[in-house]
């Protein structure tokens, strides 16, 4: 079982992902089934067939869930000593030098990256060409769309 990083907010947020599934859509889901059940016969029955369906991705989600959080390597960034790089759950500011836009990437784990967010995963193209930087320096990305060049402006620990 390999030990999978995560930020304390990441995990928190699992868990809370976790405890909502158990014990607000579980119950749900039980009387959708039990109501579509006093409605007779279940072979042509759509509304029984769509909530063992939905009961079955909420399960293998409880499931998942439950996996991370056992292979968790919770890494809390107040407390890591840092030497002024780019490590797992820094906060990094840089300029795109191609547009002259200013982005913000916090680097998380595989679970909690969300792009929409600026949550980007440490082994993303962009985040493995982050990692280990200092502020000022010039970064080189390959994404699927070309080469990318960014300049580190900030690096926070937060």
């Amino acid at each position: 079982m390999n030990k999978e990083p995560i930020t304390v907010e990441g995990l928190e947020k699992l868990k809370l992902e976790l405890d909502q599934l158990k014990n607000i859509k579980r119950p749900q889901i039980v009387a959708a089934i039990a109501e579509a059940r006093s409605h007779g016969d279940l072979k042509e029955n759509a509304e029984y067939h769509a909530a063992k369906e939905q009961q079955a991705q909420m399960e293998s989600r409880v499931i998942e869930i439950n996996d991370v959080i056992a292979r968790a390597n919770v890494i809390d960034i107040k407390k890591i000593e840092n030497n002024g790089n780019i490590i797992f759950g820094s906060t990094v500011a840089v300029k795109d030098l191609e547009d002259n836009k200013k982005k913000i990437y916090k680097i998380v784990g595989r679970d909690e990256a969300d792009i929409s967010k600026n949550l980007i995963y440490f082994k993303s193209p962009i985040g493995k060409a982050l990692i280990g930087k200092s502020l000022e320096d010039m970064v080189v990305v390959e994404t699927p769309s070309g080469e990318k060049t960014f300049e580190v402006l900030n690096i926070q620990y937060i």
